[in-house]
C-alpha cells in the first residue's frame, strides 16, 4: 500500500460515485493505472463494497437503539440460534460479541418505541438472559470513513 492507494481510498471514502478519471486526476495517475489500483484494492478485500448511505429519518427509522445482551448459555447451538435471529431482523445493523459485563452489543434502527417493542419480542426468541437498551438522543459524530494513518 503506497501513497497513491491511500489517496484513492481517501477519495472513495468521501464519494465512491466519482468517475475513475476524476479520481486519477486528483491522485496524479493515469486513468488506467488508477482503475487497476482500485480493482486490486477490491480483489484484496480492502474495499469491501461501494454503497449509498441513506438518511434514517427519510426512510422512517429515526430512532437508534444500542441493545446490551447477556446470556447464560455459551454453547454453539445457542450461538447459532442467536445468529439466525439477529440475521433475520433487518432493523439490526450491527452485532458484536464483546468482553466484559456484556456478551453482545446490538445496534438497531427503529421507527419508535413501539418499533423497539416489536424488535425486542423478536430478539427474545433467541432465549436471552438479560436485555437492556439505550436510545440515541443526539448523534454527536457519525462517520463511515476509516483513518488511513495506520497503513
Amino acid at each position: 500500500m503506497d501513497k497513491f492507494d491511500k489517496a484513492i481510498l481517501e477519495i472513495l471514502q468521501q464519494d465512491a460515485t466519482l468517475p475513475v478519471g476524476e479520481i486519477a486526476e486528483r491522485v496524479a495517475l493515469s486513468k488506467t493505472a488508477c482503475w487497476r489500483r482500485i480493482q486490486k484494492l477490491e480483489q484484496d478485500g480492502v474495499i469491501r463494497s461501494r454503497v449509498a448511505l441513506l438518511s434514517q429519518e427519510q426512510v422512517n427509522l429515526p430512532l437508534t437503539a444500542y441493545i446490551a445482551v447477556r446470556t447464560n448459555k455459551h454453547n454453539e447451538k445457542w450461538s447459532d440460534q442467536f445468529r439466525k435471529v439477529v440475521n433475520s431482523l433487518p432493523e439490526v445493523l450491527e452485532v458484536y460479541r464483546t468482553s466484559g459485563d456484556l456478551d453482545y452489543l446490538i445496534k438497531a434502527v427503529i421507527t419508535d418505541m413501539a418499533g423497539y417493542d416489536q424488535l425486542y419480542k423478536a430478539l427474545i426468541k433467541a432465549d436471552l438472559y438479560d436485555v437492556s437498551a439505550s436510545f440515541v438522543m443526539e448523534t454527536m459524530k457519525h462517520t463511515t470513513k476509516l483513518p488511513l494513518d495506520y497503513l
